[in-house]
Parts: structure tokens; sequence; C-alpha cells
């Protein structure tokens, strides 16, 4: 009776001795991969520059009730700012935080020393016919698409003497080969964007018979980043003005931009 009882003392211990191996092991294994997960870093941001056109003593263009753009355009960015950072799939950086004047080129400027992948520029229209009305998007052209388009970019371009940046002063002839080669890339990526704009903004709202147009506007002049501008509207149009001045119309555009932005990073970027 006594040699089973040690017999089986020893099988215990045994026993005892063999799960603590496999516990260790175990811990040794699951040690570093742990480690490793808690290690291992979250997805990057995308970093999105969103400028609300005008602002502090360039109204903009001034609707029918006496509404200026530079306000319709700032909550407007406020909106999509907070719906994209909600995503946790970006980081927002604002070319203007408040009711400030911002030249154009500080503007490109500040976008891409915040090293933005892509850049929305929010305004809002004044039409030639009380009677036209609709969104619109732009892209860069140094040749605008049609007459009405050249003389809105000149409108916009006046607030600043400076159309852009001139990058000639600070490159020889081959970095200009290659920053015209970026630019084309930047140009086609623009374009990208400006379909998914269009898009998602079709879905919601009214847009212009010519919804995609081209022109000059020195905003959406980074030979590196992305570019579009966006006319939410007429502010000459009184039911469209209207709209604009409506905290849930606003909201609506703003969650459409936001698809636009997701559905360029998810079709476009990623193809």
């Amino acid at each position: 009776m006594a040699d089973r009882k040690i017999g089986r003392r020893a099988l215990m211990g045994r026993l005892a001795a063999a799960a603590a191996t496999l516990a260790a092991g175990a811990s040794s294994v699951a040690a570093p991969a742990l480690a490793q997960a808690r290690q291992r870093p979250a997805p990057r941001k995308h970093i999105i520059v969103i400028d609300a056109g005008h602002g502090g003593i360039d109204p903009g263009a001034i609707g029918l009730s006496g509404i200026y753009e530079k306000e319709i355009a700032f909550e407007t960015t406020m909106l999509l700012a907070q719906t994209l950072e909600a995503s946790r799939r970006y980081a927002v950086v604002l070319t203007r935080t408040d009711d400030e004047f911002v030249p154009l080129q500080e503007r490109v400027a500040r976008a891409r020393a915040a090293n933005g992948e892509l850049f929305l520029s929010i305004h809002a229209d004044a039409l030639p016919s009380p009677e036209m009305r609709g969104a619109s998007v732009f892209t860069l052209s140094e040749k605008a698409s049609d007459q009405e388009a050249a003389a809105l970019a000149a409108r916009e371009n006046k607030v600043d003497l400076i159309a852009g940046i001139d990058l000639s002063r600070h490159a020889p002839e081959v970095s200009t080969i290659l920053i015209d080669l970026a630019r084309r890339q930047t140009n086609n990526l623009s374009i990208a964007l400006a379909r998914r704009l269009v898009t998602e903004l079709g879905h919601e709202v009214r847009l212009l018979n010519n919804s995609h147009r081209s022109a000059g506007f020195a905003v959406l002049k980074a030979p590196d980043i992305p570019s579009a501008l966006v006319e939410l509207g007429a502010l000459s149009n009184r039911e469209e003005e209207r709209s604009l001045r409506t905290p849930s119309y606003r909201q609506k555009l703003a969650l459409s931009l936001a698809r636009s932005v997701n559905d360029y990073f998810d079709f476009v970027v990623k193809a």
C-alpha cells in the first residue's frame, strides 16, 4: 500500500512538473506574441487638408439674404472635419480655424507643410443668372474649361497677388522635369477625386449641368497634393441660398464630401 502511495505521489509530481514545463513553454511563446501585438502600430491616418474659402476682410460672394460665402464655407468645413475625424481614418488640417484672412499662397503652403495627402477647398458661388443653381467641382487647369470658369477663377485669384507657389527659382532643369511629372500625376489623381465628389454630391443635391470644370485657381496649384475646389451651390439663387443657410443641408453636403474622400482612398489610391 505504501509503495502504491509513493508511486502515485511520484506520478503526480511528474505530471505537475510536466504541466509546469508546458505552461512555461506556452508563456514563452505567448509573451512575445502578446508583446508583438502591443507593439504593432495603429494604421496610419491619412492627412486631409480642408480649406474654408475666403475669411476675414474677404467675405467672398454675398447671398441674397446678406449671408457671406466665408460663413457657409467655414461651417461646412467644420462639419466635414468632424465627420472625417470621427471615422478615425483621417487627421484633418484646416487652413483657417476662425474668421481669418489667409492669402492664397499661404493656404497652399500650409497644406504642403502639413504633408497633406488631399486638399479640398470649400466655397459657395454667385452665378450670372439667378435661375442657375447647383453644386460643382473644379480641378486645376492653366486654361479654364469655359469662360464662366475663367471669370470665377479670376475673381478668386484677385484676393492675392501671387497665384500659387512659384517653384522655378528653387529647382534646376532636372528638378523642373521631375516637378512637371509630379504635377501630371497629381492632376490625374485630382481628376479622379473630382469624379468621386461629383458622384457623391449628385446623390444628395442638385448639380450644375457642367458639374466638373477646370480653372487656374491658385489654391489648387500644389504640385504634389491632389486637390479640388467644391462650389457647394449658388448664393445668387434664392432657393439654394436658403438651403445653404440650413444646418441640415450643410450636414448633407459634408457627409457627401466625406464619402467622396473615403471612395478616393478606397478605390483610387489602393488601385
